[in-house]
């Protein structure tokens, strides 16, 4: 099979990095791909965005499924144009994706269906929002309904800092249209948790769990991030918390789609914030996580293209996976000033070195080639990511690899993985 992998993040070189082991593939494609993707798979100079572009290609090259990584081409309704053109590719369509596209979407859904969720007022106005803070009080959170990549949720500890964020998204469009309409919710406390499974629009195969660390200071602190770091499994998701989030969260969303006529199908994820007995859905993506992606993937013994074909064709039911012992910690290294401003193009020194390690794969985000040498071309670069037999040692042998890489401004949190017991 020819496989074509969409996008350029540590996400995509991790997907690539599975689906190269399946014994059903021949070749992968992957656009725009990275400095690590070239390395398994023939890159291709089309952006993630460009559907004409992505679909003629396919088209051109015979790809037999193509995978989509980042959200923006799904809910701009890549899925739809491949099988009007009779091709198969995994990821939801676009009147499914509307789960991720628009938070007041799925905030509505979550009311209909019943599916525990924040306390929230939806607002396309700025006046009114402001005077829902202030008779609410803080720490409140306030998001932008469309796509921000990851950064369109503030937790604001104060009035005054709720009130400015909803100025910046819906006066200063600090996320241009996303910010249209903003939602703002009730505070949750507790524990946030990731909860991902595949379906073909009736059945769902769970991933194992996992857990990130959004914020990007140490301490979970500071503006939110699309994630610096993440490992799994994770203790808080319990056996019985999994079979509570598909009672009460995964199947009457699958479920509820089904009726609305928004058939379901890949990757449904499911941000969860787990206190005690009481979970509550915080969001959903309609993609792999990341940095969730590199721990699942290193830890995952099964093949996964099995499972995405079984997905399109509707035939995923009995299907099942198996899973690395073995926990798995993925540490982002960024550059700094991520998620605000930064600079590109420094040359990246003891990646070789780290992924020599045993259990230890470095997973390329934000870089290129550039005269022979690999540089940084992003916020976040690489996820280092390691198994253990236990979450400490899993720590222990991704820091030590972290440790061996360096670059210009590199930055990464100290405590990925430190908040299990």
């Amino acid at each position: 099979m020819k496989i074509l992998i969409i996008g350029g993040g540590g996400r995509e070189h991790a997907l690539a990095w599975k689906v190269r082991q399946s014994p059903l593939v021949d070749e992968i494609f992957c656009a725009p791909g990275n400095a690590g993707t070239s390395g398994i798979a023939k890159n291709v100079s089309i952006s993630a965005g460009d559907i004409n572009g992505l679909l003629q290609f396919a088209k051109e090259t015979g790809v037999d499924l193509t995978i989509v990584g980042p959200e923006l081409p799904l809910v701009n309704g890549i899925v739809d144009r491949f099988k009007e053109s009779g091709l198969k590719i995994f990821g939801a369509d676009k009147r499914a994706a509307v789960l991720e596209g628009s938070k007041s979407f799925t905030k509505d859904f979550c009311v209909k269906y019943n599916i525990p969720t924040a306390e929230y007022e939806t607002f396309t106005q700025m006046e009114p929002a402001i005077e829902y803070i202030k008779t609410k009080g803080a720490p409140i959170v306030v998001k932008a309904d469309g796509l921000a990549a990851g950064k369109g949720v503030i937790v604001a500890q104060s009035i005054d800092e709720a009130c400015q964020a909803v100025t910046n998204i819906m006066e200063r469009r600090a996320f241009g249209d996303a910010g249209a309409k903003v939602i703002v919710e009730e505070f949750l406390t507790g524990q946030e948790a990731s909860y991902i499974v595949f379906s073909d629009g009736e059945n769902i195969l769970p991933l194992a769990s996992s857990q990130d660390h959004k914020q990007v200071n140490d301490g979970d602190r500071g503006p939110n991030t699309g994630g610096m770091g993440a490992y799994s499994p994770t203790p808080v998701i319990t056996k019985g918390i999994e079979e509570r989030v598909i009672r009460e969260i995964i199947r009457p969303t699958i479920d509820g789609m089904k009726a609305q006529g928004r058939l379901f199908t890949g990757i449904l994820y499911a941000g969860l914030m787990i206190s005690g007995d009481d979970i509550k859905l915080l969001e959903y993506n309609v993609r792999f996580g990341d940095p969730e992606t590199q721990p699942l993937m290193i830890r995952m013994k099964s093949d996964i293209v099995p499972v995405m074909l079984a997905c399109v064709d509707g035939t995923l039911g009995g299907a099942e996976f198996q899973w690395e012992e073995k926990v798995a910690v993925c540490v982002v290294i960024a550059s700094g000033g991520y998620p605000g401003n930064y600079q590109r193009g420094f040359e990246i020194n003891g990646i070789d070195e780290a992924d020599a390690k045993d259990d230890v794969v470095v997973f390329h985000a934000g870089t290129m080639y550039k005269d022979g040498l690999v540089v940084t071309n992003g916020g976040r670069v690489l996820g280092v990511t390691a198994l253990g037999d236990d979450i400490r040692s899993a720590i222990a042998n991704a820091y030590e690899a972290v440790n061996l890489i360096h670059f210009a401004n590199a930055y990464f949190r100290k405590d990925i993985g430190k908040r299990t017991p």
